[in-house]
């Protein structure tokens, strides 16, 4: 069994000698690593000492219905993604059958092992310094209140915050964000007047926004909701239901 939490987890029908060959060329390089069969019970017994699973397909086997829904469940809580080792039909399949967001890699057979260990060091290098975690931008005149956000979301996303518009603008001239949660009421340059510059400019234009707004009336909501943003939240949303939706959205981004 893994005795750290990085260990990576190798996924077959069955040890055969290919994945016993890739498990002692993981032991070289110093990698914990170990076999698991396709079972939901053997595969919780070593998923709290798992970072990565791989899945290393001999054919156009497929991952078992309950596995499936174990993993898709499990690795979005616990930050852990698959990567799968096999011919293109059978990773195809796969594929299809997983969120995105849940696929690190897919390497084709006969692997290259080199390039295998290679990546597993890449993701274990991102995992430790957060990198693998989507990137979520506050832009909100509020300070206290964006610092509540950020404590509440840290330990799932890679948080960074803006006091006004044009300083979340000038972040996103040099870095990216997988979200923008944007303040719909602010001095100067308000919400709409922002989301207006981000969707006119090719860098961002892309980027969903979501609007944080403290008016639920059906009025101002209709207004909010006419800019068509990506949704909104209320900014009286307590932390589970933020953390919640905001997997929920992640989730169907993928899609």
């Amino acid at each position: 069994m893994g005795t750290t939490e990085n260990g990576i987890m190798i996924l077959g029908e069955k040890e055969t000698f290919i994945i016993r060959v890739l498990l002692n060329k993981l032991a070289d390089a110093g990698i914990d690593a170990y076999f698991v069969p396709l079972d939901v019970e053997q595969i919780n017994v070593f998923w709290k000492t798992t970072s990565l699973v791989t899945f290393y397909m001999e054919g156009e086997e497929e991952l078992p219905k309950d596995v499936r829904a174990y993993l898709a469940d499990h690795m979005c809580d616990d930050d852990k993604q698959l990567m799968l080792i096999g011919e293109p039909r059978g990773t195809e399949k796969v594929k299809e059958q997983l969120p995105g967001e849940l696929i690190y890699k897919v390497l084709p057979r006969p692997l290259d092992y080199e390039e295998y260990i290679y990546n597993v060091n890449q993701y274990q290098k991102k995992m430790g310094t957060g990198e693998l975690k989507k990137s979520i931008l506050i832009i909100d005149d509020d300070p206290n209140y964006m610092s509540l956000v950020r404590e509440w979301l840290h330990d799932s996303y890679k948080v960074s915050m803006a006091t006004s518009g044009m300083r979340g603008i000038k972040w996103l001239g040099s870095n990216r964000a997988d979200l923008i949660l944007l303040d719909y009421e602010m001095p100067v340059t308000d919400g709409p007047q922002v989301l207006e510059m981000l969707r006119a400019d090719e860098d961002t234009k892309d980027i969903p926004v979501i609007f944080l707004t403290g008016k639920d009336d059906k009025e101002s909501v209709m207004a909010v909701v006419s800019l068509k943003p990506e949704g909104y939240f209320l900014k009286t949303i307590g932390k589970e239901d933020l953390l919640n939706k905001l997997k929920v959205f992640f989730l169907f981004k993928e899609e």
